[in-house]
């Protein structure tokens, strides 16, 4: 039993002296002077408190701003993230921050190192006009055999030594009636060396603008001449215009001024977002309309929206008279030339049945009126599949989608009738590149030319599309269908559009 008892008290007494170094010295210290040593490397005894001692000691010569020797997982990706490379999480291509902000300050996508190569002269080379005038006229005439005409008139107007040696004839042959368009394309490529001159095509010449940088839009009743042509008040010869709605107009010329000033700079022509307007007829019904222009890839766009507001419940009369103009049997708002072949007008009068029909005087309404509330007429309409989705002229670039939609009429005085429902109908076009009216794109929304196919050429990027998401966030928000899905061209001969 006394052996028990001074066991009992050695094993008390030892606690409470490691209970005392634990307060002392932490409990880490202690517990490591208990564990058994380790040997090193070279066979000597090592403390195993000497371990800590090194790794503290490693850690104070690493400095603050050295990466620390052990890190977690997070940190590993955060790292990689910050100096890995930037990768485009929309498209997962590579971004370098260096060429994006040369392409915004330059509004260009190319390198540095393609413009310094397309700009690398070498300063030490002599003219090359001697060595051009060395070769033989029979020389020349032979290279030119191989060019066309309009490739032979820019060859020779290129230097003095080449037009001695080719010669002016092919000039001569551009002016005859017969090369129109061979001119036409000459002139053409020169246009970037006229910045104070607007093509004709009445004339099939150049003339001087008289108002430059001043040009406006303006209504088709006002006379709004750009340069002095002796053809300006012919009207067996007009200038290529574009109808928008009823009583505007969109002149060819303005298609060129908005292009050139975008590939040339603000001195040879107009911005497209200066050309922008909004205007209210001023005949009733008071259609309200809103035109807005976008250069994109060398193509002017155009998005015209009209609104109107309007009733339920109108007779087929009264629809006729919402959308038509008495003038000349065209529908107030904007349309391109085969607005009579398909289904456009249809749709116009289908979204309209979807209007409310405003109720009978009752007494219900009565005391509502009373009350001072308003009596609720359904806000939010629903069209059906017939009218909902946008439609496509197959004919021409040219979209459309019509709406029903609550608006807010300001030109209303009753505070209790300031929000009416309107009937909006907005057309997306591509104008073409301004080169020619024959060109293609505007050709087609003319009516000029008939073997245009846009389901084809237009693909599946819409114009609505490329238009809205250059102006805003997101673009409409509605399948495309064929606007004439019978392929029927009855123009005045069908009855269905009025």
């Amino acid at each position: 039993m006394s052996d028990a008892r001074s066991v009992k008290s050695s094993n008390s007494g030892f606690r409470s002296l490691k209970d005392k170094l634990r307060s002392t010295f932490g409990r880490r210290s202690v517990d490591e002077t208990n564990s058994p040593r380790r040997k090193s490397s070279t066979g000597e005894n090592v403390p195993p408190g000497r371990r800590s001692l090194q790794r503290s000691s490693l850690d104070s010569r690493q400095g603050p701003n050295q990466n620390p020797a052990f890190k977690t997982q997070a940190e590993r990706i955060k790292e990689a993230r910050e100096t890995g490379p930037k990768i485009d999480k929309q498209t997962g291509e590579l971004r370098d921050d260096t060429l994006i902000l040369h392409s915004l300050a330059h509004d260009s996508f190319d390198t540095v190192t393609e413009i310094l190569n397309k700009y690398e002269l070498d300063p030490n080379r002599k003219p090359g006009e001697p060595q051009i005038a060395s070769l033989s006229p029979q020389l020349w005439i032979r290279i030119t055999e191989h060019l066309g005409l309009v490739d032979r008139a820019c060859l020779s107007i290129a230097s003095k030594t080449l037009l001695d040696r080719v010669g002016s004839s092919y000039l001569n042959t551009l002016s005859h009636p017969e090369n129109k368009e061979y001119r036409l394309s000459f002139l053409h490529r020169v246009e970037d060396q006229l910045p104070n001159h607007l093509f004709c095509f009445v004339c099939n010449k150049y003339h001087l603008r008289t108002i430059k940088g001043q040009e406006k839009l303006k209504p088709a009743s006002v006379l709004n001449p750009l340069f002095n042509c002796p053809n300006a008040t012919n009207n067996l010869m007009p200038q290529p215009r574009l109808r928008i709605a009823t009583g505007r107009t969109l002149p060819f010329n303005f298609v060129q001024l908005a292009l050139k000033g975008k590939k040339y700079g603000p001195g040879y022509g107009l911005d497209a977002t200066t050309m922008t307007r909004l205007w209210r007829e001023q005949d009733e019904p008071r259609w309200i309309h809103s035109s807005r222009y976008f250069v994109f890839k060398g193509h002017l766009l155009m998005r015209v929206q009209s609104t109107c507001y309007t009733k339920g419940g109108l007779t087929p009369a009264a629809e006729r008279m919402l959308l038509y103009s008495r003038e000349d049997y065209q529908p107030y708002f904007s349309v391109c030339a085969h607005w009579r072949d398909g289904l456009l007008m249809n749709i116009c009068k289908c979204a309209l049945t979807h209007l409310p029909v405003p109720p009978e005087k009752s007494l219900h309404e009565g005391l509502a009126k009373v009350a001072g509330r308003r009596v609720s007429q359904g806000a939010i309409i629903t069209l059906c599949s017939n009218c909902r989705p946008m439609r496509r002229c197959p004919a021409c670039p040219t979209e459309y989608l019509v709406e029903v939609k609550l608006a807010e009429d300001r030109s209303e005085k009753d505070p209790m009738k300031l929000f009416k429902h309107a009937i909006v109908v907005t057309r997306w076009s591509d104008l073409g590149d301004g080169s020619s009216p024959n060109s293609p794109e505007w050709a087609a929304v003319t009516g000029a030319i008939d073997n245009y196919d846009s389901i084809s050429t237009i693909g599946t990027r819409a114009v609505s599309g490329t238009f809205e998401s250059q102006t805003a966030d997101t673009g409409p928000g509605q399948r495309i269908l064929n606007l004439n899905p019978k392929d029927e061209h009855k123009g005045e001969e069908g009855h269905d559009w009025y």
